[in-house]
C-alpha cells in the first residue's frame, strides 16, 4: 500500500527559511539532497496536495523578509511580491507537469508571464531538462530572429539554489541552414559513428538546455520553431510515469519555486547601497549562466514625476545586438509588451553623431527614445552588448522633465502624443505575435 503523506513527509524536499546560498540566491535549500534524485525515490511514496500547500506556505514570510525594509510599508509593492511568488510556482509547475529527462521538451523558462530572474525584453527563453550523457536531436526552422543560442547548463540553478557558469554555448547560426530555414543537429558526448551531419558536443555536466531567441523587429522577424528527442532512450514512446517519477516532480516544486521567486527582490536595493542611484556600472553575469560574449551594465534609478534621467552612449561600430531595459524595485522587468520600457537597435533611433540617447521618465518627454517607468518611481536600468570588442558604459544626467529637450541635440527625433499612442499599440500587437511556448 502507498505510504500516507505524513509518513513520507520527511523524505521530500523541505524549504528552509532565511538561508543565503552562495552566488546570491536566497531562501531555498533542501533536506536530504539525495531524495531529489528521481530514480532513488521510493516507489511507494505519494506527495499529496496537502504536502505541496504545506511546503509552499512559508514562501509568503520568506518573501516578506526578503523585500528591502524601506519597501515593506508599501502595500502595492508587497502585493506585487505575490506576483513574483506566482511566477516562481508557474515556472516550476511547467517542469512538474511536463518534464521527463528521457523524453525532453522545451518549456517556457522566462517571459512576460514568468517574470523571474529579470528577463531581457527582446529574448524568449525556453529550456529542456535532459539526462547527462544522452544523445539528443534538435530539429526545426531557424527563423530570422537576430539571435538563437543554446546554452548547456549544469548544475541547474533552479534545483541547486546556486549560480553556475554555462558549460557551453552553441549558436544555431553555425549550423547548415536550408534554403527553407530548416536545421537538424545532434547533441551527444561524442559524434555518432558514421554521422556526417551537424553535431554539437554535449558537455559531461550538462543537465539542462536553454535556448535564447532574441528578436529586435518584433512581429517582423520570423520566430524559430523547433523540437527535441532523445535518440538513445530505452524506448521511443514515453508511456506512463512511475509513481516515483511523479512524486519526485511534485516534490521539487516548493524548493524550485522558492529559488525562482526569492532570487532577486533585493537586487535593486543592493545597487542603491553601492551608491548607484541614477548611475551605471559594468556588471558580470558570466557566472550566472549569462552569455560569454555578452556584457552588461546596470544601476538603480529614482525619479520624481517631474524629473528625467538622460543616458548617453556611442554605439560600437561592430555589435551584433544591444538593448536598454527597465525593472521595478523587485527586479521584475517592467511590462515591455504594453509600455515602451525597453529599446533595442531596431526600435531606437541614433542621433546624427552616432550616439544613442534615451530619456527615462514617468511622463512622455515627446522624444522617440523614451523609456517609460510605467508607474514605478524607482527601479533598475540595465543595458547589454553582444559580440563586440567595445563595451562602453553610458553616462547619465538627471534633469527636470521640462528641460529635457535643452539637453538633447537639435536633430533629436520627436513624437506627438497621438503618434506615441499608435506606436505603443503597434508595439503590443507585435509583442503578442512572439512565440512564448
Amino acid at each position: 500500500m502507498p505510504q500516507t503523506r505524513r509518513e513520507i513527509c520527511a523524505g521530500v524536499p523541505t524549504v528552509l527559511a532565511g538561508l543565503l546560498l552562495p552566488g546570491g540566491i536566497a531562501g531555498a535549500s533542501v533536506v536530504n539532497r539525495k531524495t531529489m534524485v528521481e530514480n532513488e525515490m521510493s516507489d511507494n511514496g505519494i506527495f499529496e496536495w496537502e504536502d505541496l500547500l504545506d511546503q509552499l506556505r512559508p514562501l509568503g514570510q520568506l518573501m516578506r523578509d526578503r523585500i528591502p525594509e524601506r519597501l515593506r510599508s508599501d502595500p502595492r509593492v508587497m502585493q506585487e511580491s505575490m506576483r513574483l511568488l506566482l511566477s516562481g510556482v508557474l515556472r516550476t509547475t511547467n517542469d512538474a507537469i511536463m518534464h521527463d529527462r528521457s523524453h525532453p521538451i522545451f518549456v517556457p523558462e522566462l517571459n512576460i508571464c514568468q517574470n523571474i530572474f529579470q528577463p531581457n525584453a527582446d529574448t524568449i527563453y525556453k529550456a529542456a531538462l535532459i539526462e547527462k550523457g544522452g544523445t539528443y536531436r534538435i530539429r526545426g526552422d531557424r527563423g530570422t530572429t537576430r539571435m538563437m543560442i543554446l546554452a548547456q547548463l549544469g548544475p541547474d540553478t533552479l534545483r541547486t539554489g546556486q549560480h553556475h557558469p554555462a558549460q557551453d554555448a552553441n549558436d544555431f547560426n553555425d549550423l547548415h541552414i536550408g534554403a527553407d530555414g530548416t536545421f537538424d543537429v545532434i547533441l551527444s558526448p561524442t559524434r555518432p559513428t558514421g554521422y556526417e551531419g551537424d553535431w554539437w558536443e554535449l558537455k559531461p555536466a550538462t543537465e539542462k538546455l536553454m535556448v535564447r531567441i532574441v528578436a529586435c523587429d518584433w512581429g517582423l522577424e520570423r520566430e524559430p520553431r523547433f523540437g527535441i528527442v532523445r535518440l538513445d532512450a530505452d524506448r521511443a514512446a514515453k508511456g506512463r510515469p512511475t509513481l516515483a517519477q511523479l512524486a519526485h516532480r511534485f516534490a521539487e516544486i516548493p524548493a524550485t519555486a522558492t529559488v525562482c521567486a526569492l532570487a532577486f527582490p533585493d537586487k535593486v536595493q543592493k545597487l542603491r547601497d553601492e551608491g548607484l542611484i541614477n548611475m551605471l556600472k559594468v556588471v558580470d553575469f558570466s557566472q550566472m549562466t549569462g552569455l560569454a560574449r555578452q556584457s552588461y551594465y546596470e544601476g538603480a534609478y529614482e525619479l520624481a514625476d517631474d524629473e528625467a534621467l538622460i543616458t548617453e552612449v556611442q554605439i560600437p561600430k561592430e555589435v551584433d545586438y544591444w538593448s536598454l531595459i527597465l525593472t521595478n524595485e523587485l527586479y521584475e522587468t517592467t511590462d515591455w509588451y504594453h509600455n515602451q520600457s525597453s529599446l533595442n537597435a531596431a526600435q531606437a533611433v541614433l542621433d546624427g553623431d552616432g550616439y544613442f540617447r534615451a530619456v527615462i521618465s514617468a511622463r512622455d518627454p515627446g522624444v522617440h527614445n523614451w523609456l517609460d517607468t510605467s508607474g514605478y518611481a524607482s527601479g533598475a536600468v540595465q543595458g547589454r552588448w553582444f559580440n563586440t570588442d567595445e563595451r562602453p558604459t553610458p553616462t547619465t544626467k538627471k534633469v527636470k522633465l521640462a528641460d529635457v529637450r535643452s539637453h538633447l541635440p537639435a536633430d533629436t527625433v520627436l513624437v506627438t502624443p497621438d503618434a506615441r499612442a499608435q506606436a505603443i499599440r503597434e508595439r503590443t500587437l507585435r509583442a503578442h505575435t512572439r512565440i512564448i511556448w
